[in-house]
């Protein structure tokens, strides 16, 4: 019943042209201040963001909604161009199995939908443990307003991938999420 907020990108969202500044995160001795920055940074938009074609952003949704309610409780997303972002409830996996698991799949069947080989992910992850309540909602509001905030939607609700638009009204209380099935064919690896 962990809940963990979870940031994965692009193997080429923090491109090796621009390493002066990402560096200089990473060098941070605050965790919070360093997750800031790389975040901050990654909404720049860096590297090709394959995750900005509809094909790529969709299959990694779906895989995110695949083993919801049986080895995690998603209870927040989205997919930006280069980056996502996962409020999840782990239940007797472990976050790394998880992160495995969406990688090993959604890398494969993405580099087959763009005719191309090579790395898609970075093997690296931020994740950080929630606190409380208060903690649970301000990282909600951080995850679904991030489209807005980076300038790809006027409001949470019109990205399209993201749990806002599942969420409903936005209130002083986080609902608990419901999201279509994501298909019924399996996926393979899911």
């Amino acid at each position: 019943g962990t809940r963990q907020f979870i940031t994965y990108r692009l193997a080429d969202a923090l491109p090796a042209t621009q390493r002066r500044e990402w560096e200089a995160f990473l060098a941070l001795e605050d965790d919070e201040e360093k997750q800031r920055k790389i975040e901050a940074y990654l909404d720049t938009g860096y590297g090709e963001c394959h995750l900005r074609d509809p094909r790529i952003a969709d299959l990694v949704q779906e895989n995110l909604w695949y083993h919801d309610g049986a080895k995690y409780r998603l209870l927040a997303w989205v997919i930006m161009p280069n980056h996502v972002h996962a409020l999840v409830e782990i239940w007797n996996v472990s976050l790394g199995e998880v992160l495995k698991s969406w990688k090993s799949y959604t890398s494969k069947a993405a580099n087959n939908l763009l005719s191309r080989t090579g790395t898609f992910w970075e093997e690296d992850y931020f994740d950080r443990y929630l606190r409380d309540e208060e903690h649970y909602r301000r990282v909600v509001r951080y995850i679904e307003s991030n489209p807005a905030r980076a300038g790809l939607a006027k409001a949470p609700e019109q990205w399209d991938w993201s749990s806002a638009r599942y969420r409903g009204e936005p209130g002083p209380v986080v609902p608990v999420l419901t999201h279509p099935t994501a298909n019924s064919t399996p996926l393979p690896n899911g």
